[in-house]
């Protein structure tokens, strides 16, 4: 399957912002962060239509016990392999994911990181959408798109990491 990028639409935050208050109405006090992420975050990327929204928990088992509720706002979990994150799935125009992450993890999740300086960086920006346009118009498959950004990506990712005196990591979870 092809990617599909869109102009950024400047609805997309608001539509993360119903969605973050979707959930912590329906499940106080279990999220004391959610933050919109991905490229639908950033105003003048292009981006598919894909709202990623990033979720703090004090524990993911809580998240695991409560899932009916999440199932009926629409969020299916899919196994990811990724440790340490619970990954959900809404379908719809525009779909929803959703990275449920420790809370002590928080401040040092490179999604979050990426976002905060493609929104400080410009050119940054610019290039990443400019990466992402040509790797669309060339019929990448998301597998193939997504490891085609992952030098850049990560490129960034180091620089914001370096700035917070961070460790540096790799961009794609084990």
């Amino acid at each position: 399957m092809t990617i599909e990028l869109r102009d950024h639409d400047p609805r997309w935050p608001a539509a993360a912002q119903t969605a973050a208050e979707e959930l912590t109405t329906a499940l106080p006090g279990l999220f004391p962060a959610v933050e919109h992420v991905g490229s639908t975050a950033i105003a003048g990327l292009a981006a598919k239509p894909v709202i990623d929204l990033m979720a703090a928990t004090a524990a993911l088992d809580a998240v695991v016990a409560v899932e009916e509720v999440l199932r009926r706002l629409g969020y299916r979990r899919l196994e990811t392999g990724m440790r340490e994150r619970l990954f959900y799935r809404r379908d719809g125009e525009p779909a929803y994911h959703l990275h449920v992450v420790t809370a002590d993890s928080w401040d040092t999740r490179n999604e979050r990181l990426l976002r905060d300086h493609l929104l400080r960086h410009p050119e940054d920006r610019d290039a990443y959408g400019a990466l992402k346009g040509d790797l669309a118009a060339a019929g990448h498959d998301g597998a193939a798109y997504t490891r085609a950004k992952t030098d850049l990506i990560q490129r960034m990712v180091d620089a914001a990491r370096t700035r917070r005196g961070l460790p540096l990591v790799d961009v794609w979870e084990d």
